[in-house]
């Protein structure tokens, strides 16, 4: 099994412009928090943590999994 050079340049990429959505997100995240109800302002601040989490944990296994061919 070899590494796929296709998926590390996607992941490369993504690992740049992850933190510009995360940027982008949060400043979207505070301009309409105010005018929100409280529940979706829970459900929206849990959906950005999870989403957030989630996607910096991919990004890391795939980098790990990609390079050491597992």
């Amino acid at each position: 099994v070899l590494s796929s050079l296709s998926l590390q340049v996607m992941l490369y990429f993504n690992v740049y412009y992850f933190p510009v959505w995360c940027l982008a997100e949060g400043i979207m995240l505070h301009l309409k928090y105010h005018l929100l109800p409280w529940h979706y302002q829970f459900l929206l601040v849990t959906a950005f943590l999870i989403l957030s989490l989630a996607e910096g944990s991919r990004l890391y296994l795939g980098y790990l999994g990609n390079l050491q061919e597992k």
